[in-house]
């Protein structure tokens, strides 16, 4: 029996399309590559990798086209310049965006003929091939149970639905939560560092509580089924403790503008709890609903 050509296109060699390139090339799928600087290409096509000169080249060239650039305007910029090429292809865009956008990008390009699927990278920045990474997909279940295999290569895969903007909805969701962590380990660093105390035990310490982390996610997802953990007398002692991380951060010299805003929360928590006359929580507040 004849085997199955097994190629891509990849077009945008941002550091995540070229993380891609190599590890479909270190799988052992053709790759043919476009971007917008053709010399971004020049290592890549030393690799292995085919270089195409136009869009309408790399559309030709595969039937599944994966998409790694900026945001979705990006995808329509680029795809736009051969419409007529997308139909029968498969676009499987890894960009970053929101719902919305995704969405009508995915119809766009049904308009154009093609089928679509959307994803989202969680993984350490380019480094796609991480064991803790992993690539949220959504579009059509039989297009993705009909690519998944050509594109396993690029990560741990976790297909979620037939919404084209789902796969966007789980990765900005946890973008949300790592910058925020992100963030809040600068600052915490930053006053650990400024005090002239032993920034490494204190690393030490810290690093232990990731697990009680996962525990609380998991107990306040569970309150968030029932609208937010609220108690009037926590509210003000977490109103009371932040301002109390806002002394010190400031008191070093560090920007605490971050915990301002986390104060804000909970003291507009704390006066929606005052006027409806029973607790409402953060979460509450953040949704939008708090009134």
């Amino acid at each position: 029996m004849a085997q199955h050509k097994r190629s891509v296109t990849v077009i945008g060699l941002g550091p995540m399309g070229r993380s891609m390139v190599k590890a479909f090339l270190d799988a052992g799928i053709e790759v043919t590559v476009w971007n917008r600087t053709a010399s971004k290409a020049d290592d890549l096509v030393a690799l292995g990798a085919k270089r195409a000169d136009t869009v309408a080249d790399a559309l030709d060239a595969n039937e599944l086209i994966v998409v790694s650039l900026a945001h979705y305007q990006a995808m329509h910029d680029v795809l736009g310049q051969a419409p007529d090429h997308i139909e029968g292809k498969v676009v499987a865009n890894l960009s970053s965006d929101s719902p919305e956008h995704t969405r009508a990008g995915a119809s766009w390009v049904l308009d154009h003929g093609g089928k679509f699927l959307t994803g989202g990278f969680m993984s350490e920045g380019p480094n796609i091939t991480h064991p803790d990474s992993y690539l949220y997909f959504s579009g059509p279940q039989d297009v993705f149970d009909a690519n998944k295999d050509l594109l396993r290569p690029l990560s741990r895969q976790e297909y979620l639905g037939e919404d084209y903007g789902l796969a966007q909805v789980f990765y900005q969701a946890e973008l949300a939560l790592f910058n925020a962590f992100m963030l809040g380990w600068e600052q915490a660093l930053a006053i650990v560092d400024r005090s002239g105390a032993d920034l490494d035990r204190f690393v030490a310490n810290a690093a232990e509580h990731p697990h009680t982390y996962r525990d609380f996610m998991r107990q306040w997802a569970e309150f968030a089924k029932q609208g937010g953990w609220a108690d009037a007398d926590s509210l003000n002692l977490m109103y009371n403790a932040t301002q109390h991380i806002i002394e010190t951060s400031e008191a070093l010299g560090v920007d605490a503008e971050l915990t301002k805003t986390i104060q804000d929360y909970h003291r507009r928590a704390i006066a929606a709890t005052e006027k409806a006359g029973h607790p409402v929580s953060v979460y509450r507040v953040l949704r939008g609903d708090a009134e």
